[in-house]
């Protein structure tokens, strides 16, 4: 069986809990959780190629390290 690898700082135990939450939630908390989201003005969302999104990750991981 296939060993499976995590982000640092995550496990399988979280794993399950991000699913959890997830799964669980209705259509009105999902809404919800988008909209404010939307809100926060600490962060953008945006689309980027799917060919970027390594390069784009490795820029974030080295912000955050640095």
């Amino acid at each position: 069986m296939k060993q499976s690898k995590f982000p640092p700082g995550w496990d399988e135990a979280r794993v399950r809990r991000v699913l959890a939450h997830y799964e669980e939630q209705t259509e009105e908390e999902a809404v919800a959780e988008d909209e404010a989201t939307a809100e926060d003005r600490t962060q953008t969302v945006m689309e980027i190629p799917n060919e970027l999104v390594p390069a784009v990750r490795e820029l974030i991981a080295k912000r955050r390290s640095g």
